[in-house]
């Protein structure tokens, strides 16, 4: 059986969040915990990802959301072969003007591809990064890419709700891998 981490981004994901319902519907997924969610300092982020997969029984599948998307290409490392793939998404642009500062040391992550499956899932008016900017990382990344239309930074405030549309993406995604 697949098992998920779960990793929002900064600030965690409230209860309106589709990682929280997602959570809440399937007791396979664990959602790894850092010192703090609204002062994220990279190494702590780090450290609390390792050992959310040191704790799993088989190579979880990373669902990412934002600065968490961040935090899997800066560990992508030193997680690859502990992990079966990463679903990422609403990727930021650490360039844009809306990344929060206290954030800034996830800046600059890796522009090699990742060494494990990734699929980047998009929308078109994210606040937080321009499809071009998107589109650029998928490229680098080697990772797939699916835009969603406009969905803002598909996160609560979104109003998806459960986004049965995000589910069944990152079931398909999940039915290419060796889980």
């Amino acid at each position: 059986m697949t098992s998920f981490i779960t990793l929002p981004g900064i600030g965690g994901s409230g209860e309106t969040h589709w990682q929280s319902h997602w959570e809440a519907a399937d007791p396979c997924f664990a959602r790894f915990r850092p010192s703090d969610w609204d002062k994220p300092v990279l190494a702590d982020w780090r450290l609390a990802l390792e050992r959310q997969i040191d704790s799993a029984r088989s190579p979880p599948v990373l669902v990412a959301h934002s600065l968490a998307c961040l935090l899997v290409a800066h560990a992508a490392e030193q997680i690859a072969g502990r992990i079966s793939g990463a679903f990422l998404v609403a990727v930021p642009d650490p360039g844009s003007a809306a990344f929060p500062a206290a954030a800034a040391g996830f800046a600059n992550p890796p522009r090699r591809p990742l060494p494990f499956p990734a699929l980047i899932i998009a929308s078109a008016n994210d606040p937080y990064a321009a499809p071009d900017h998107v589109r650029t990382r998928a490229k680098e990344w080697k990772a797939g890419l699916v835009e969603v239309g406009a969905c803002g930074h598909i996160n609560g405030a979104s109003g998806l709700g459960a986004w049965a549309q995000g589910r069944m993406l990152m079931d398909a995604f999940c039915a290419g891998l060796r889980c």
